[in-house]
């Protein structure tokens, strides 16, 4: 069955390591998880084939949303960028907490267009990887 999704949100850990509480960043438009694979190529000269291993696993988030300076997740994401510090992210899925990981913002893009809705764009690189909730 699929999945409509507004189902899907991004979570903030607005309290502490220690004792998350996590708080849907306000009026998202899309969240976008990308996680790749890099290569480890050991061709050598005595085959025409290329003979690839996997490599380095990582992972990437993109959020768009609308521009509300008061939700708690924004600011908590602001301070993180402004501190240089990782914070704790968490994909929620039709109401239960599916994954965890701690992240880098690498962007965080404010744009005021006249006549138009405010918007936010940020980047998020994942430390490690993505912990499934439950598993």
């Amino acid at each position: 069955m699929s999945v409509n999704g507004s189902d899907v949100l991004l979570l903030v850990n607005t309290g502490t390591p220690e004792v998350p509480a996590y708080e849907a960043v306000g009026s998202q438009r899309n969240v976008t998880i990308g996680e790749t694979t890099g290569l480890v190529d050991y061709s050598s000269k005595d085959s025409r084939a290329t003979r690839v291993a996997p490599g380095r696993y990582g992972s990437t988030l993109s959020l768009d949303m609308v521009y509300v300076p008061t939700n708690e997740a924004f600011l908590a994401l602001k301070r993180a960028k402004r501190a240089g510090e990782l914070i704790l992210v968490a994909v929620q899925d039709e109401g239960v907490v599916t994954e965890t990981a701690n992240a880098v913002i690498t962007d965080m893009t404010r744009t005021f267009p006249d006549q138009d809705t405010a918007t936010i764009a940020v980047e998020l690189t994942i430390d490690g990887e993505w912990e499934e909730v439950g598993s």
